[in-house]
């Protein structure tokens, strides 16, 4: 297992293959307010990869042109747990809409209905028994250099994605929910659009 830090982008020539996790760090929640601090990334080989973010330019753009390429890449898919936060805080900083997506707490929340704790520790723990530490998920990540236990935290939040995605995938397919999640992952990316709009509440609702 080893993680690769890089400045301001992907390398060139980088491939992670045709599932990659990714995970993204900021200053706060507030997508308007809190810049983007680091995206990490894993293609399921037990290496995670990540990208300390430029500062945004004058027109509040991040420019980090191999990242752009890959979340927009129709061939790859990118994975995620609450997807929704990620995908809205990515395009808001780079400018692209990430697709296709899965995402591992809709997954959950599809096929877990026996419990409301649809959270990364608690699923990485039932799923394939992986206690992850939770100690630095709130600390600075715009800092310049960024300490041995951030990293490690950040790298913990791709590098067990793929394997919860096969178990969460033989749950949907024995409750027959595989092709309703195929759906919201379709449709994941547009809500994350109406969250960047400000939209209130649920689109749905009476």
């Amino acid at each position: 297992m080893a993680e690769f830090l890089y400045k301001g982008d992907l390398p060139d020539g980088l491939s992670l293959g045709p599932v990659v996790a990714i995970d993204s760090e900021t200053m706060g929640l507030n997508i308007g307010r809190d810049r983007l601090c680091l995206v990490q990334l894993s293609g399921g080989d037990g290496h995670a990869h990540l990208v300390q973010m430029p500062m945004p330019g004058k027109h509040g753009r991040m420019e980090a042109p191999n990242l752009a390429r890959l979340l927009a890449d129709p061939d790859v898919l990118k994975l995620f747990h609450f997807g929704r936060f990620d995908i809205a805080v990515l395009k808001h900083h780079l400018g692209v809409l990430t697709a296709p997506v899965y995402c591992t707490k809709i997954a959950s929340r599809l096929v877990r209905t026996y419990t409301d704790r649809h959270g990364l520790k608690d699923l990485a723990r039932e799923t394939i028994g992986v206690d992850l530490s939770k100690q630095q998920q709130s600390s600075d990540w715009g800092a310049e250099t960024l300490t041995p236990e951030q990293m490690t935290y950040a790298a913990s939040d791709v590098l067990y994605l793929h394997a919860i995605k096969a178990k969460l995938d033989v749950a949907l397919e024995r409750e027959g929910r595989t092709e309703l999640a195929q759906a919201i992952f379709r449709f994941l990316p547009h809500r994350a659009d109406l969250d960047l709009i400000g939209w209130p509440g649920d689109i749905f609702e009476h």
